[in-house]
């Protein structure tokens, strides 16, 4: 320990990411990352904006937020962008979650709210999911200073329906509700449509899950202009440019190219069908999903031992030695051959 750290650095316990090995021929499964490449539009406005490298990138990044404006039907400047959604929900936890009252978030959820919380002061109650991991609008009619849900739940996969969102978001009329789209588009509702007539929502997406675009980082909110102006602030306060050239080209590209997008994240659903199907009859209990993940396990072997086995024959997936989901697996759906060879080594395991 540093003798030079301050007393937020010594007691933070950060945020683990996924693992990024270099190991040939293994099947990566353990991010949430989109198997296929992004659409051929994203590579070739990279490679045109390549020119302006040497000129700062716009601060505002106008572009992109005239085109995700454009995609979901509101105003351009309800709309903030930034260096993946990651930072987009730093800014939101540093700009709009700090109250007297403590932030609510789920007790099994993404495991950087409670990080973000205490780096940045904000003090929070884990609500507990129910039996079947499922987050309960009841559960959050207490006194709150604001609520965050990720909608579908990581790791869980589980989603509420838009009218849930909507009927929190009166129930709480004083209180900003934040909801965590990472893998909205995979089967679930956004609640995207609720911002117009609601001025406590802010809704947050990446480009990293469905466009295929995690190694870019961008990801953006949608809310109310008094809610983004705040984000705004925050963000001019800490970085200027968030978005680099490169970023705000393929970003406006991947918005654009609607046809790439339906066609795969199509079949990444069709895969998580029938990876569910797979997995099922090899005796998993699998937690119905609509992300880009499912989220299993089996009756007669424990978490750690199952995706030890697993990366023996060269599958990643991802396992939280945490209560209650000691025994789960969070699996990417990957490609067809990817889902298969992880199908063809849990039959050896179980």
């Amino acid at each position: 320990m540093s003798r030079f750290w301050s007393s937020i650095v010594r007691d933070l316990s950060p945020y683990v990411p996924g693992e990024q090995p270099k190991i040939h021929d293994l099947v990566k499964l353990n991010t949430n990352e989109n198997p296929y490449d992004p659409s051929p539009q994203v590579l070739a406005a990279i490679a045109s904006a390549a020119d302006r490298l040497r000129f700062y990138p716009d601060p505002g990044a106008t572009a992109l937020r005239e085109a995700i404006a454009a995609r979901y039907g509101v105003k351009s400047d309800e709309v903030f962008v930034g260096n993946g959604s990651d930072e987009v929900l730093a800014h939101t936890f540093q700009g709009l979650l700090k109250h007297d009252a403590p932030l609510l978030f789920p007790d099994i959820t993404y495991s950087f709210y409670p990080v973000y919380s205490r780096l940045y002061g904000v003090s929070y109650e884990e609500v507990p999911l129910d039996s079947a991991m499922q987050v309960q609008i009841a559960d959050y009619r207490r006194p709150c200073g604001a609520i965050l849900l990720p909608n579908p739940n990581a790791p869980t996969g589980i989603a509420l329906p838009r009218a849930a969102i909507e009927a929190l978001l009166t129930e709480h009329p004083d209180q900003l509700v934040v909801v965590d789209e990472a893998y909205v588009d995979f089967g679930a509702e956004s609640a995207v449509p609720l911002v117009a007539r609601h001025d406590n929502l802010l809704v947050v997406q990446t480009f990293s899950k469905s466009r295929a675009l995690a190694g870019l980082r961008v990801g953006f909110a949608i809310g109310q202009r008094p809610l983004i102006e705040a984000l705004e602030r925050v963000k001019d306060s800490f970085n200027s440019y968030p978005l680099d050239c490169l970023a705000i080209a393929g970003g406006v590209a991947a918005i654009n190219d609607e046809a790439w997008f339906e066609q795969t994240r199509g079949r990444i659903v069709a895969s998580r069908e029938k990876l569910v199907r797979d997995l099922t009859g090899l005796g998993f209990e699998v937690v119905p999903s609509l992300a880009n993940f499912v989220f299993a396990r089996h009756p007669g072997h424990s978490g750690a031992e199952l995706a030890a086995g697993l990366r023996k024959h060269g599958v990643l997936v991802r396992h939280f030695a945490k209560p209650r989901i000691g025994d789960f697996l969070r699996i990417t759906i990957g490609t067809e051959e990817q889902c298969s060879r992880l199908i063809a080594v849990a039959r050896e395991l179980v």
